[in-house]
């Protein structure tokens, strides 16, 4: 069985990916497994053991497209349930193409681009879901598992304990204040003793220099790395606090303790899957659910306070600090 995984990115929903790759990379029938995935997110795929080959296909630039015709996919996967990623599954040329049905999706139009859909029912999180579209190639997803390569840079040991701030995400309302963040750090060190070091990606350098110039010094910008770094950094952390993106994710399937910070995105879904983890939600007040910008004057992300992250920091910590196991079997 030749199959066609589609998921182009981004980095916190490839991890939410894996789990159903690795369940059907794990069928007996052995099947042959690409991934179709944006350039711009190729290197996370190296982050975990899977016996897959990336395809990589840039939409913005219609590269990639003629690559997936000179292999014979028995069926494609669109995991991402667009109309842009239902596209590319049918463009592939795969007899069936299997994508979420209408309810389930973003875009419900690109329910019309499949030749079979999946209900997954009341499964949750976007990861049970996304088991339970593969369960339609008779693959059993009764386990989370996100297999980490085994190339990655070991923990980093005999150092002092220090905390991971994420300010930036990829949508600005995701965002919680660069100043709330630093006065999150200056009393994390009054209260711990704990330095913070802000993550930042391309073009948040500005935003990681805010938050270190509102802490008084608690917190300094991370050092600048590749995805392994972080990676790295993620892992070597006492904690991580973080809006729904990238490096929360990546902080839930190595298991470092996470508190993080939702309002337009629902935990429930797109949460951390650890029962330890803690999260402050405004999902239930948020006017504007999965929409990328705020529609509103009073913003409900700058209505959590950095009192109440400080006491859960210190709840999640008392939860179980120091654990260091990946999510390899949920």
């Amino acid at each position: 069985m030749n199959v066609l995984i589609v998921r182009l990115g981004a980095l916190g929903d490839i991890v939410h990916a894996v789990p159903a790759v690795a369940a059907l990379a794990s069928d007996p029938r052995r099947p042959d497994i690409d991934w179709a995935v944006d350039p711009r997110h190729r290197a996370a795929l190296d982050l975990f053991d899977l016996p897959v080959r990336p395809v990589e296909v840039d939409l913005r630039r219609l590269r990639g497209l003629s690559a997936l015709r000179r292999q014979p996919y028995d069926v494609a996967v669109d995991l991402q349930g667009l109309l842009k990623s239902a596209l590319v599954a049918r463009l592939s040329g795969a007899r069936r193409i299997v994508g979420f049905a209408r309810r389930a999706l973003r875009e419900p139009a690109a329910a019309r681009l499949y030749t079979e859909t999946v209900d997954p029912g009341e499964a949750g999180h976007v990861i049970r879901k996304n088991l339970a579209l593969v369960g339609a190639l008779g693959v059993p997803g009764g386990s989370v598992r996100l297999p980490l390569a085994r190339a990655l840079e070991p923990v980093a040991r005999g150092t002092a304990p220090f905390v991971l701030l994420n300010a930036g995400a990829g949508w600005p309302n995701k965002q919680w204040p660069p100043g709330h963040f630093g006065s999150l750090a200056a009393r994390l060190e009054r209260a711990r003793g704990w330095p913070s070091l802000v993550l930042w990606g391309p073009g948040e350098r500005a935003l990681a220099e805010a938050v270190s110039a509102s802490s008084g010094g608690a917190a300094q910008p991370a050092p600048q790395t590749d995805l392994r770094g972080l990676m790295t950094l993620v892992r070597s952390a006492a904690l991580l606090v973080s809006g729904d993106t990238g490096p929360l994710h990546l902080a839930a399937a190595v298991g470092t303790p996470l508190v993080g910070l939702y309002g337009p995105t629902d935990p429930a879904r797109n949460g951390p899957w650890d029962p330890d983890d803690i999260v402050v939600s405004r999902y239930l007040t948020c006017d504007c659910h999965y929409d990328r910008r705020c529609h509103r004057a009073d913003w409900c992300l700058d209505d959590i306070e950095v009192a109440t992250v400080v006491d859960e920091v210190v709840r999640r910590l008392a939860a179980g600090a120091g654990a260091r196991t990946s999510h390899r079997d949920r």
